[in-house]
């Protein structure tokens, strides 16, 4: 009984084929290049590795190069048929306060993903074109939408609703909605298994290209340093976060026009703004490294960002249980932990130096720390293919 996983961004398609249960992972690969620029499959199958150049117009014909590589590559390839696949669970970036938990797609569903997408221009239509790609390439298979914004559905009116004029939030959806919630979620869940408590009180850092910090008390998130788009927050590789809004204003009548400064906040900001030379973390940290101050000054902006969220998001979820670093940042950099950590010991925050330095999952927080800190990776996979399979049933 196959689940597939689909995840459609801007450019991509990722995606990965269950068995029975999520902890049989039959295969997985991602579609470099649907925007048409340099295309390329890679996808793996057990231990074999594929990789092939492919053209793809549209994500209808990557997700029918995906289908088919499911059925054809490897040997024995994963699935004889792909009307074997019984469910297919996309990531929605954007639900709106439409939409508090995961649903079985239909038309209405559709229509409601479809009116959000001026929320989330660069992802809801992907998303959108990857469910209508599998309902044609895949009648048979069971739809389900897993929202980024669900989880915090159950943030308080104060932790959600901006100072503005009610007539905007009222007409024009200006509150806070939140994102990358599949991960917070699944690291809630995974670190109250951790902890042996069933509703942790918890601070999670999903820390990558794009980053997160998310306050959660009795396991349901409160409070998330991201807003009405992914723009605010952390600093991110090419995303600004928070900013003075009349920087903006500042800007326009400086004569520059709205499309650069939108620009230079989601495309050029960030650690390649700061450090001028990357977005990468690990070539600004090995530049910061090597002396470059640009880069040390990225390095540092980008941890104290981080502090300055997690020091506020303590306050809220006191006593603290877990402190939980997830992303492809938090997860491998011992240096960015180090200096988010540094100094927080008043606060029950001790950091072991050779646990911090080790892989995989693990407590890296010293025996003396009263609040347990964690790496956890995060698996948002998973979590849609549980939520997947549980609907089916």
């Amino acid at each position: 009984m196959p689940v597939l996983v689909i995840n459609c961004g801007s450019s991509s398609i990722k995606y990965k084929l269950y068995g029975r249960g999520v902890a049989n992972l039959l295969a997985g690969g991602i579609i470099e290049g649907v925007d048409g620029e340099r295309p390329r499959h890679l996808h793996a199958a057990g231990d074999q590795d594929f990789e092939a150049e492919i053209e793809v117009g549209d994500y209808r014909q990557g997700v029918a190069a995906l289908v088919k590589a499911l059925a054809e590559w490897g040997s024995p390839p994963p699935i004889g048929d792909p009307a074997e696949i019984i469910g297919v669970g996309h990531r929605v970036v954007h639900g709106g306060d439409r939409f508090s938990e995961s649903v079985v797609i239909d038309r209405s569903v559709i229509e409601e993903v479809e009116s959000l997408g001026a929320l989330a221009p660069l992802h809801n239509p992907a998303n959108l074109a990857g469910i209508r790609a599998v309902r044609e390439l895949l009648p048979g298979a069971l739809g389900v939408a897993v929202f980024d914004t669900a989880f915090f559905s159950t943030l308080p009116p104060h932790a959600y609703r901006y100072a503005v004029p009610e007539r905007w939030w009222r007409d024009f959806g200006v509150r806070r909605y939140g994102f990358h919630g599949i991960s917070h979620r699944y690291l809630a869940e995974r670190a109250a298994r951790l902890l042996e408590q069933p509703r942790p009180n918890l601070v999670t850092l999903h820390l990558g290209a794009g980053a997160s910090a998310c306050a959660i008390r009795d396991g349901k998130a409160v409070d998330t340093s991201m807003g009405m788009t992914p723009l605010e927050g952390l600093v991110m590789g090419t995303r600004s976060g928070d900013i003075d809004p009349a920087v903006v204003f500042h800007l326009i009548e400086a004569g520059l026009p709205v499309s650069e400064i939108r620009r230079g906040l989601q495309r050029e900001g960030g650690l390649l703004g700061l450090s001028g030379t990357s977005s990468d973390f690990r070539r600004v940290a090995g530049s910061a490294r090597a002396g470059d101050q640009a880069a040390a000054l990225a390095l540092a902006t980008f941890a104290h960002r981080i502090r300055r969220y997690l020091g506020a998001f303590l306050v809220q979820v006191a006593p603290c249980d877990g402190v939980v670093f997830s992303g492809g940042i938090g997860e491998n950099s011992h240096e960015v932990r180090s200096l988010v950590l540094s100094g927080l010991e008043p606060l029950g925050l001790v950091v072991d130096p050779i646990r911090n330095r080790g892989e995989g999952e693990r407590r890296i927080s010293a025996d003396t720390s009263s609040v347990d800190v964690w790496v956890i990776p995060t698996d948002e996979e998973s979590l849609i293919a549980r939520d997947t399979a549980r609907l089916i049933n």
